[in-house]
């Protein structure tokens, strides 16, 4: 019981530091900002991975200013970033890793007010 509640506050923890920023509200978009430094160390990235791993955030990043900045389609733009950045985060890390970054990042979806379901 005591492992597990530990296990939730550091989801908790990770997806708060996960994300730059206190952008809550639905007004203001998230744009993709990741803390690259906290990343590394909540999934315990090899040093090839890290540099991997920031391209793909820094990409990450530069898509979403994109979508949140579209006129039109902005929904299927985000979500063509959310899961191009999955595939991307699938091949670059091993499987513990990869399950743990889609945790996270479901959290830091939700956290934001995303939904990338098709509707």
């Amino acid at each position: 019981m005591k492992s597990g509640l530990t296990f939730i506050a550091a989801l908790a923890l990770s997806a708060t530091v996960f994300a730059n920023g206190n952008q809550t509200t639905t007004t203001e978009k998230w744009n993709g900002t990741i803390n690259k430094t906290q990343l590394g160390k909540y999934l315990k990235l090899s040093s090839e991975q890290s540099a991997e791993v920031a391209d793909i955030c820094d990409y990450f990043e530069a898509e979403m200013k994109m979508a949140n900045r579209a006129k039109e389609g902005q929904d299927e733009k985000v979500r063509k970033a959310v899961y191009g950045n999955l595939k991307l985060m699938k091949n670059t890390l091993n499987e513990k890793q990869y399950s743990d970054y889609l945790k996270l990042m479901g959290m830091t979806l939700r956290n934001k007010g995303i939904d990338i379901e098709k509707k």
